[in-house]
């Protein structure tokens, strides 16, 4: 689905906040990238979708070369985004509107889009929400939001880059049910975390590490693993525990 090859990046040409990272992401897996500040899988996540383009190596997705900006288009089409801060993404007043904005911009003919908010709507939970204003939502509820404009556009992948860093507990666990799922249904899922309890829900944990993949495998096999998780500033989930 998406395979990363030999990745550097550097935002001030000097540091690189990705080195030599190779990844794949296969179809239908969830994916958990863990990582404490700066060690790259902001970056990383970014790269997913040509938001950003290695200095070196490639990022493909379905065999599309993310340098290649004629495929970026097609790109943005398989691979939806959802970041921290859903303010940042959230675009109307109404939540009808905000979730129609990317498919409309697409050119998703009008009975087709209707059809596209509604079934994103009830695929996050806020069914009934379509005429409610977006500025008087709960933190989790435009957290859901943002994933239901990202769903309309119909991606294979959703990438979702510390989605839950501003949620309460209650938030995080309604988008942590809203990302299983459409796993279930067959969605491959990256999850970007600092949370160990998220990660331990994954198919397959990927811990960085100043721009380096340090430990990659099942929760089973990452999670328990506590004086290399200790070096790495993050603790052993209860879970694993």
């Amino acid at each position: 689905m998406i395979d990363v090859q030999n990745v550097r990046f550097t935002y001030d040409g000097a540091n690189f906040a990705l080195d030599g990272v190779s990844l794949h992401v296969r179809k239908g897996e969830f994916l958990c990238i863990l990582g404490g500040n700066g060690s790259g899988k902001s970056t990383l996540a970014k790269h997913l979708n040509a938001l950003l383009i290695p200095d070196e190596g490639t990022v493909k997705v379905q065999d599309m070369p993310t340098a290649d900006a004629d495929c970026t288009y097609r790109i943005r089409e398989t691979v939806g985004m959802v970041f921290q801060n859903p303010d940042d993404q959230l675009v109307a007043s109404l939540v009808e509107d905000d979730v129609a904005f990317g498919p409309e911009n697409l050119g998703i003919p009008t009975d087709e889009l209707r059809e596209r908010v509604t079934q994103a709507l009830e695929d996050v939970g806020l069914s009934g929400f379509e005429r409610h204003e977006t500025h008087a939502l709960s933190g989790g509820q435009k957290q859901r939001v943002a994933i239901a404009g990202v769903l309309a556009m119909n991606p294979a992948v959703l990438v979702l880059d510390e989605a839950s860093a501003m949620l309460d507990p209650r938030g995080r666990a309604g988008l942590m049910r809203v990302c299983h799922e459409l796993h279930e249904r067959g969605m491959t899922i990256v999850m970007i975390t600092h949370y160990m309890e998220e990660a331990a829900q994954a198919d397959r944990v990927v811990v960085m590490e100043r721009g380096h993949v340090a430990l990659e495998g099942t929760p089973d096999e990452v999670l328990v693993q506590a004086r290399a998780l200790a070096h790495l500033n993050l603790d052993v989930p209860f879970a694993a525990r």
